[in-house]
């Protein structure tokens, strides 16, 4: 049990600290992306047994190099949840349209944050670390791959789960679909079995045209209300974001 200072806030905790959206702040940008505070899911994944997992893998004849994609995956995520099951086929399926390797220097966004960052991130090393994986809250399940480039566009493909592919396997549409008859309990397997049996059969993809953004130089700003200094373009209403649009915690006394 962690001291109640060190506790993580749960997600009663943290919305109170949050302001309410109010026509000023309902629509705030912060670095050029809409915020957005995501809260922790109780009991969301739990760890897994790899053996079983890569056991499962071979069984649904899942070759190389995605297998070791797969369970490489469900080591870092500590769990082989589907959402990053997919991922890892569609960071697969993204290389082999740019005909590009994991080690070349690549980037890539993705359009949800749930699962499908951590693909990248253990394929490709495309990290938000390392300032070459951005992550959009659009809630979308799609990932944009492309290599760098020192023009201000650079072309990219846009790999995405089908709607009406998906229709084809009806475990895995209806987890999908967020729909009331799946039941992870009882159908977790068997989706599982699908999305391995499967892998980019359930995708599509498209030809994209990406913006570069450059690095540029900075100045220190320091808030007045913490006291702490941020890049200058990240103020927010002479503000830095964690003393406005962005507060995600509250001081314990």
């Amino acid at each position: 049990m962690l001291p109640r200072a060190l506790a993580v806030c749960t997600a009663q905790e943290v919305k109170k600290c949050i302001p309410k959206p109010t026509p000023c702040n309902r629509n705030k940008m912060f670095n050029e992306i809409r915020h957005q505070v995501i809260f922790m899911e109780k009991g969301h994944h739990h760890h897994h047994d790899s053996e079983d997992f890569d056991a499962r893998i071979r069984a649904c004849g899942v070759s190389e190099p995605v297998s070791t994609y797969l369970s490489r995956c469900a080591k870092f995520h500590s769990s082989p949840a589907p959402g990053l099951l997919i991922g890892a086929f569609m960071m697969d399926y993204a290389l082999e349209l740019l005909g590009a390797n994991p080690n070349e220097k690549l980037f890539a966004v993705c359009e949800t944050p749930k699962c499908l960052p951590d693909a990248p991130q253990v394929i490709a090393h495309i990290t938000t670390g390392n300032g070459r994986l951005k992550v959009l809250p659009i809630g979308r399940f799609a990932i944009t791959v492309n290599r760098a480039s020192d023009k201000p566009t650079a072309d990219a493909v846009r790999v995405y789960v089908d709607l009406e592919k998906i229709k084809q396997v009806p475990v895995i549409e209806s987890w999908f679909s967020n729909s009331p008859s799946f039941n992870k309990h009882t159908m977790g397997i068997a989706l599982q079995e699908e999305i391995l049996r499967n892998g980019r059969k359930m995708l599509s993809y498209e030809h994209v045209r990406v913006p570069v953004k450059f690095k540029e130089s900075w100045k220190p700003v320091t808030c007045p209300s913490c006291g702490e200094t941020v890049p200058d373009h990240m103020v927010v209403d002479g503000k830095c974001g964690a003393c406005g649009p962005m507060k995600y915690y509250e001081k314990l006394l």
